[in-house]
């Protein structure tokens, strides 16, 4: 796709929106280097599965201090891919990404903030545009991971359903943003991972400790419950675990996104979040929180 293309789906910021768009001067298309550790750890390659444990040991991540490896990858040997990706982001606090993924869903323009160079469109699957929540609700998102163009679901889920304690999380002023992940590959749509992102407060901002679990036992064909469901997602999790270097892609793409905003993350918040002046309309409503049961 051409940056500059009038169609509606494109990237950037067209030079209609750079001139009549209300969040332009927050829009810059030059994305900085990726940092060292994250250049290091693609160097290094795939580590010891061990290293990143399952989607089971979430919880583990409310730990003080840091896990063997908080980036990098491993495909283990059920075909599940770990992604681990840490970023560290000066003055800008768990607060603001809360405020942030329940406001950049309802327009592309903000989304392309994020990634100007992958971010292409996203809506919300109930159609109710913005609210001041992102749990209970469905992303749809369209964006390239390195070369290829993808369209995903990110069903925003409780951090309990990931076995996170909330209470523990509210006590010590962090956040956990977690999803289940939904694609149709080949023709078959599947639940096909999870996410989350854990941000908490370190003297002078934040971090950030992003983790990916896909395919392998991750999968679950839509439409496909119990033990049967169970089986068949293995057997397609086998099937639809990424090649190599669309595993690198992934990486590299969170690792770039969370450093390009995490940037502009504070002036974002301080004109568009509460009580800005600034701020858009809210929509009226509140959707209701749901999960599934704990991987």
């Amino acid at each position: 796709m051409n940056r500059s293309s009038s169609t509606h789906l494109h990237l950037g910021y067209t030079p209609a929106e750079l001139a009549s768009s209300p969040y332009a001067q927050f829009f810059d298309p030059v994305m900085q280097p990726l940092p060292e550790h994250v250049r290091e750890a693609l160097a290094v390659g795939a580590v010891a599965h061990a290293l990143l444990p399952p989607v089971s040991r979430a919880s583990e991540l409310q730990r003080s201090g840091y896990a063997a490896v908080e980036t990098g990858y491993t495909v283990c040997p059920d075909g599940a891919v770990h992604i681990a990706a840490l970023t560290r982001m000066p003055g800008v606090t768990p607060a603001m990404w809360d405020w942030w993924f329940a406001w950049h869903g309802s327009e592309a323009q903000r989304y392309k903030l994020w990634h100007p160079d992958a971010h292409v469109h996203v809506g919300w699957k109930d159609g109710q545009g913005e609210l001041d929540h992102y749990v209970g609700r469905v992303s749809q998102v369209v964006e390239y991971v390195g070369a290829q163009l993808l369209r995903v679901e990110v069903g925003f889920v409780t951090p309990g359903t990931l076995g996170l304690d909330e209470a523990q999380l509210k006590s010590s002023g962090e956040t956990a943003i977690c999803a289940r992940l939904g694609m149709t590959v080949g023709g078959i749509a599947a639940k096909s991972g999870w996410l989350l992102h854990h941000i908490r407060p370190v003297q002078g901002g934040a971090e950030m400790r992003s983790r990916f679990w896909l395919a392998g036992p991750n999968v679950r064909l839509m439409g496909w419950e119990g033990a049967a469901g169970r089986w068949l997602g293995n057997v397609a999790g086998k099937l639809l675990s990424p090649p190599r270097h669309q595993v690198t892609e992934l990486l590299v793409h969170d690792a770039q996104e969370m450093q390009h905003l995490a940037a502009r993350l504070p002036n974002l918040y301080a004109a568009f979040g509460p009580g800005a002046a600034a701020s858009t309309a809210r929509a009226g409503g509140r959707a209701g929180v749901h999960g599934e049961p704990r991987p």
